[in-house]
């Protein structure tokens, strides 16, 4: 599971192996008395990042984080930050009972050869080399805890009354991006283009949809106000999506305001898809209520509700704080959504809103997933501030 979440940025056979070493410490006798029931606490993460270091060098040291914090969270790298330890200070547990070298019959793990560095579309950014390793290492750690929480959860589903019906939301599959853009391309030929402005906002959006076939990388959008931008970003991100194989489309909005309305838009905008293609993520957002009188809409709302843990859905729309605080995170529950933002189109709306003193790790969190992610990223500007900034 978690080489299928990392092959879309080529790092598949890092994280299978993060999978295989995660929970390497429960090769323990103190480990298996806990499983009969001894009331004791066993430190099981610790051993799968010390053999990965031992066994891979530079590349175990990429993996060891993610493992050593399956369930504590990313380590620092060094020194000590309010609840982050240094990697080191795990790696050094007087208290790591001994390993049983029975794992090694069992587990059976590539060798360094085997298990090359990502090739290419990897390119480190010469003057952010470090933040490269830091980058691959939590969408490493994404790659894990998902395919971790997910695999727990379906352990847990065969005994539990709900069980069989979250696997069934689970894999439930989703409209594919397609489908969706036949179904804007339907409601988009219900506008009358007879008026100025609709004619206005008909070459906008022909425009920006000749541009999608354009290579994958960064563009950039400015529009007038009411010139359309919301709709016409959103057909350009379906088609350049459908044209390069990108798996999603993640809208980044400034204000929660302004997320609320424009996935309304989209739900309108997809028609008999979109309540269950568009997934609305913020601090403020709360579901509605489950209505188990109508099937489809049940469904539809409980798929959304689990997606809402990794973004396993084809339209996000969330907010900025949401998304650049995920892409910096520690805890697991915050990161599972990373793995699932590489090969997708992310359209950052009102980019000149984010804050100065953040700008610096947001253009470099933005360059790396279109440098080595395959994401594509779409800044919007309404044409004034567009052109106050020289765009």
């Amino acid at each position: 599971m978690a080489e299928k979440n990392a092959s879309p940025f080529n790092a598949g056979r890092l994280a299978a192996t993060a999978g295989l070493l995660h929970d390497l410490g429960k090769y323990t006798i103190k480990f298996q008395e806990r499983l009969s029931g001894a009331p004791i606490q066993v430190n099981h993460s610790t051993w799968g990042a010390k053999v990965a270091i031992e066994q891979y060098g530079l590349m175990g040291w990429l993996m060891a984080y993610g493992i050593a914090g399956h369930h504590a969270g990313l380590a620092n790298g060094s020194g000590f930050d309010g609840e982050r330890t240094a990697l080191s200070e795990r790696l050094r547990d007087p208290d790591l009972p001994l390993l049983e070298t029975i794992w090694k019959q069992e587990v059976s793990l590539p060798n360094l050869k085997e298990l090359a560095m990502p090739g290419a579309p990897f390119i480190p950014n010469a003057q952010h080399k470090n933040f490269h390793f830091g980058f691959l290492t939590r969408m490493l750690f994404s790659a894990l805890v998902d395919a971790d929480y997910l695999d727990t959860e379906r352990y847990y589903d065969q005994f539990e009354s709900k069980g069989a019906q979250r696997t069934q939301h689970r894999m439930a599959p989703r409209p594919n991006l397609a489908a969706l853009r036949d179904e804007l391309d339907i409601y988009m030929r219900g506008f009358n283009s007879d008026t100025g402005i609709n004619h206005i906002r008909s070459d906008i959006l022909a425009y920006a949809r000749q541009q999608a076939a354009l290579p994958p990388g960064v563009f950039s959008m400015a529009v007038p106000t009411g010139g359309g931008k919301t709709l016409a970003s959103l057909a350009f991100a379906l088609d350049h999506a459908i044209v390069h194989g990108q798996r999603r489309v993640i809208f980044v909005i400034p204000f929660t305001s302004i997320v609320e309305q424009n996935a309304a838009v989209f739900r309108k905008a997809l028609g008999r898809y979109g309540e269950d293609a568009v997934l609305e993520h913020h601090s403020a957002f709360t579901p509605p209520g489950l209505d188990k009188r109508n099937p489809e809409r049940y469904q539809a709302q409980e798929k959304l509700r689990l997606a809402m843990e990794n973004w396993d859905a084809p339209i996000v729309v969330t907010t900025a704080v949401q998304f650049f605080e995920s892409l910096f995170a520690a805890q697991p529950a915050q990161c599972r959504k990373l793995h699932n933002i590489s090969n997708s189109v992310v359209v950052l709306d009102e980019v000149q809103t984010i804050p100065l003193h953040v700008l610096r790790p947001a253009v470099a969190a933005l360059d790396e997933l279109a440098r080595n992610y395959r994401s594509s990223i779409m800044r919007g500007f309404k044409q004034d501030i567009a052109h106050r900034l020289g765009h």
